[in-house]
């Protein structure tokens, strides 16, 4: 019996299908999701995702979001979802240092959210950066 995943962001539906397993990133760390999970709600983090199916892992960076497994499905919603294979390192180390220097010229004390959404992008980018790395060296 195969576990139906469903992968949405505000965008698109990223992915749907059939699959074997997933591991993602949860609250409490990696989390490996089977066909008749029992049925969980949690936090997802930013991180690699890991999807199988039929012997072929498929890795995507991800961003924050809702994770809920109802036993054969696992819908998961998040604010980013990249597969490996379409990230661009180059504009994502650029997106990175635009962050980081956003970052260094917000004043301390001042504008708090801007300091969570700049936070929040360095994090997408480096998970974005980790995935693309670790598959160049495998």
């Amino acid at each position: 019996m195969p576990l139906k995943l469903e992968i949405v962001t505000p965008e698109a539906r990223i992915f749907s299908d059939e699959v074997d397993s997933v591991v993602l990133p949860g609250a409490e760390g990696e989390i490996g999701i089977l066909p008749a999970h029992a049925p969980l709600v949690t936090t997802l983090q930013v991180g690699e995702l890991r999807i199988t199916k039929g012997g072929k892992t498929t890795e995507m960076a991800v961003g924050e979001g809702l994770v809920e497994v109802t036993g054969a499905y696992a819908r998961i919603l998040t604010d980013m979802a990249i597969d490996a294979d379409q990230i661009d390192e180059k504009a994502v180390e650029q997106a990175l240092e635009r962050a980081k220097h956003s970052l260094e010229s917000i004043k301390h004390g001042e504008k708090q959210e801007d300091v969570a959404a700049v936070m929040a992008m360095i994090q997408r980018n480096t998970a974005q950066l980790q995935l693309k790395k670790k598959r160049r060296t495998v």
